[in-house]
């Protein structure tokens, strides 16, 4: 019996993971659907096919709201920078220096069809929820940084010259890169991906040669 101990644990542990899975992706739908005071946790257990009380294990409404929104976006969970996976990082080593805007709007675009609706339910949330603000802001420095890794990259390859700060150029990246503004240009003004994928390798090259 004692053996068979470390295989039962191993197999709670992955049907935990997969319940979870399933509960964040039940949300991430529900909240970019519904926003996040039209959801309800008994619809997000609806939707994972388990009970609210599962669901409420799993968090609060504004921690589901953020494990969902990270879940989606970045294909995990926790606030470590894109730039730094390891997927990430190893498609980036076969790049030349003058394809990484190319690479940073692939992944840009990629990330931004993922997660742009669950985003625009987040910031929506945070401007009439306390909890949900706080959470928000919190997202917001995160996304600066992981930009200021995309501005350590360009500049390790010396594709910036000038003497701009790090962080006005992170915030100008980030700001082209907004999921707000990719669902204004492909969802609001019906620009293809490749469109916006292009538009935003150009863009990031003209921040560069002022920069």
């Amino acid at each position: 019996m004692e053996s068979r101990r470390p295989y039962r644990s191993r197999l709670r542990s992955a049907q935990a993971a997969q319940t979870r899975e399933r509960i964040l992706a039940a949300a991430a739908g529900e909240f970019s659907r519904r926003g996040y005071a039209g959801t309800s946790i008994p619809a997000i257990a609806e939707a994972a096919g388990v009970s609210p009380e599962t669901v409420k294990s799993h968090g609060a409404k504004h921690e589901l709201l953020l494990a969902a929104f990270e879940y989606t976006f970045a294909g995990r969970e926790g606030d470590a920078p894109i730039a730094d996976d390891e997927a990430v990082r190893a498609a980036r080593a076969d790049v030349p220096p003058e394809g990484l805007p190319d690479f940073f709007a692939d992944l840009a675009a990629t990330l931004s069809a993922r997660g742009a609706g669950l985003w625009a339910a987040f910031s929506a949330a945070a401007r009439s929820d306390d909890a949900v603000a706080a959470v928000h802001r919190d997202l917001l420095a995160r996304r600066l940084e992981d930009h200021g890794r995309v501005v350590d990259i360009f500049r390790a390859h010396g594709m910036l010259t000038g003497d701009r700060s790090r962080d006005d150029l992170a915030a100008e990246l980030a700001h082209l890169a907004s999921p707000e503004g990719y669902l204004l240009l492909v969802e609001g003004y019906g620009w293809t991906a490749e469109r916006y994928r292009a538009w935003l390798a150009a863009a990031t090259r003209r921040l560069l040669a002022d920069g």
